[in-house]
């Protein structure tokens, strides 16, 4: 565990569309918020990993659209965060840890920091935490410290640390330069080396060592971002970054704008499991399987396949894999990738094929989560729509109304109480209730489970901005 007399404060990077797990990961749900490798989901997983004694709140730095996801997944894990940052626009990962920086100053000024991304696999926390114990005497005497995977292949998809190895003390080990991503020959030569180790994208440093880091290095970012947190906006739980000032900032990599310049740099090594899940072969590595190397997720059935990823996410899907070999298969609702497993890296140029013809899918899952729980479309006419909404215990939607379509309400699980004009009522399982065009209406789940009911829309046009907003508990425009 950590020192009990260093608190530090995680800080937890929570943007990216992870294009290279298409089709489980879309924009709409990138993959720090799915269940990749376990039950929970990789950001639950991240955040209980840099919790426990000797670890303040984490701070999370998102964006609009994954707010209330990252306050639901929290909780689901009893865990709260100090601060949510909202980021005007994605500017990279120096914005991001500059803000983070200068929103502590005000309260913490000499707090230590741990920077993470939210989508990585660590599976022995303890392993970790005393990784980062080790890092603290350093990251006090003002050095920005920054952790090393021990290398198991010759991987050409990480950059990696060179180790100046002629000083080593406690276990810190000062850093001799970055490598960028090699090809497969130079990867090989640097794991024979033995001095080379992944680069994990994991920092930790005094709050007062990085703003002045910035400002040796990267001194144009200081002044639009020290504006961007100055004119923050209170919202609910959150704390909206100020747009015009941020987006003068450089859309710049913490290696590039300051890590890669500075002289005070220190590296601990970590040997324990660990991986990025940059792409399926990856998750294919990170999974349990069977001695052929079939990788089987979900409702699948594999015969006499070798090295391959079946992964089905559907409910009443049957994935079938006969004679595969070196192959990930993966099956939603809506969309199915069927790859060659050496060319998994190459996903992300199937999301830019299937943006360009403008396809939904490239970015948006079939189900869309709200800060109220989620709705999900089951078929859709020329003249109605049916979806599935779940609402969550206290949800509640907005008041609103339609001016293209009627809505017929059917509970199926769980009570909802219900608005419609002057009128509220409870709707139990099995009761029905309908909405006429226009009219104001809303549904709540007073209960203690989700309440789940089946939504008939008939009328002429249902996208969703044909929404009028007279209220709304979540403050959404």
């Amino acid at each position: 565990m950590v020192n009990s007399d260093s608190v530090i404060h995680p800080v937890l990077l929570c943007g990216g569309s992870g294009t290279r797990l298409w089709p489980l990961s879309r924009k709409s749900y990138p993959k720090q918020f799915a269940a990749v490798t376990g039950d929970e989901s990789l950001f639950q997983a991240s955040a209980k990993r840099l919790s426990g004694s000797g670890y303040a709140a984490p701070i999370v730095v998102t964006n609009s659209d994954y707010r209330f996801i990252v306050t639901e997944q929290l909780g689901d894990v009893g865990l709260t965060a100090d601060a949510i940052l909202i980021e005007p626009e994605a500017r990279n990962t120096a914005p991001a840890v500059l803000a983070t920086a200068l929103y502590l100053a005000k309260t913490a000024p000499d707090a230590l920091m741990l920077v993470a991304p939210s989508d990585h696999v660590i599976l022995d926390r303890g392993a970790f935490q005393a990784a980062v114990d080790l890092a603290i005497p350093a990251a006090q005497a003002g050095q920005l410290v920054t952790f090393g995977i021990s290398p198991t292949r010759p991987e050409t998809g990480y950059g990696y640390l060179e180790l100046d190895v002629s000083g080593d003390v406690q276990d810190v080990v000062p850093l001799k330069r970055f490598v960028e991503k090699p090809d497969a020959a130079r990867a090989a030569q640097m794991l024979e080396v033995g001095t080379f180790l992944w680069n994990a994208g994991i920092f930790l440093f005094s709050v007062q060592t990085i703003i002045q880091a910035f400002k040796d290095h990267a001194g144009a970012l200081l002044d639009p971002i020290q504006a961007s947190v100055d004119e923050a906006q209170a919202d609910l739980n959150f704390l909206r970054l100020a747009a015009t000032p941020w987006a003068q900032a450089e859309a710049v990599s913490i290696d590039y704008a300051v890590m890669e310049k500075a002289a005070n740099l220190s590296v601990v090594p970590f040997s324990g499991d660990w991986s990025d899940l940059g792409d399926w072969e990856a998750v294919w590595r990170e999974t349990g399987g069977d001695g052929n190397g079939v990788r089987a997720q979900g409702p699948v059935t594999s015969i006499e396949c070798q090295n391959t990823l079946l992964r089905a996410e559907a409910e009443g899907q049957q994935l079938v894999g006969l004679g595969l070999n070196n192959i990930i298969a993966v099956a939603m609702p809506d969309a199915v990738l069927i790859a060659d497993k050496s060319r998994a890296q190459d996903v992300k140029q199937v999301v830019a094929e299937l943006k360009a013809k403008q396809v939904t899918q490239a970015e948006v899952l079939p189900r869309d989560y709200r800060p109220w729980g989620w709705f999900e479309s089951l078929a859709l006419g020329e003249k109605f729509q049916v979806k599935r909404i779940v609402v969550n215990p206290g949800g509640r939607l907005s008041l609103q109304s339609h001016e293209h379509r009627a809505e017929h309400w059917i509970v199926v699980a769980g009570t909802a109480k219900v608005t419609i004009d002057d009128t509220v009522k409870l709707v139990e399982e099995n009761q029905s209730v309908y909405i006429p065009l226009g009219a104001v209406h809303r549904m709540e789940n007073p209960g203690k489970v989700p309440m789940v009911l089946i939504e008939v829309q008939t009328g002429t046009y249902f996208g969703e901005d044909d929404i009028i907003r007279y209220e709304d508990a979540y403050a959404r425009d």
